[in-house]
């Protein structure tokens, strides 16, 4: 239970932060002139080989889950409710950086997962780990 709350206070400020920044110009009269701008890179290209390991579906024990395609694109979600879709960005080593709002924040180290193994990953927002569910397309059917 305790891991489902903190999953939550996640996804509320994932939800919360989705509302910060980036909008358009004349919502930043009352900003802080003394904030710095956030300011993302352009995606970079994707290679499906980057991110091969990755593809497929990743269930958390708090009922939520990530699924991630040959192209990079992924999304995250809990409850029916997509908390996050965008690409995931190969950094090396297993590690994978989310997009955000259409573009590369390149430092947001907790905004991202890392392959524990070919069967596990943790987020790094929540430090929660997910395992990767096994297709059962291809599979061989009994005769019987």
């Amino acid at each position: 239970m305790a891991r489902s709350m903190v999953v939550g206070a996640c996804a509320v400020a994932v939800l919360a932060l989705a509302g910060c920044g980036g909008g358009e110009k004349g919502d930043a009269a009352g900003a802080d002139p003394s904030a710095p701008a956030t300011t993302l890179a352009p995606l970079p290209a994707v290679r499906p080989a980057d991110v091969k390991p990755l593809v497929g579906r990743w269930v958390g024990t708090a009922e939520d889950y990530f699924q991630f395609a040959a192209d990079g694109g992924g999304v995250w979600v809990r409850g029916g409710q997509k908390l996050w879709s965008g690409s995931a960005i190969p950094e090396g080593g297993g590690k994978f950086r989310f997009s955000w709002r259409g573009g590369d924040p390149r430092t947001a180290s907790y905004w991202g997962v890392s392959l524990e193994n070919a069967n596990t990953l943790v987020f790094a927002g929540t430090n929660q780990k997910y395992k990767k569910v096994v297709s059962k397309r291809g599979a061989k059917k009994g005769n019987g």
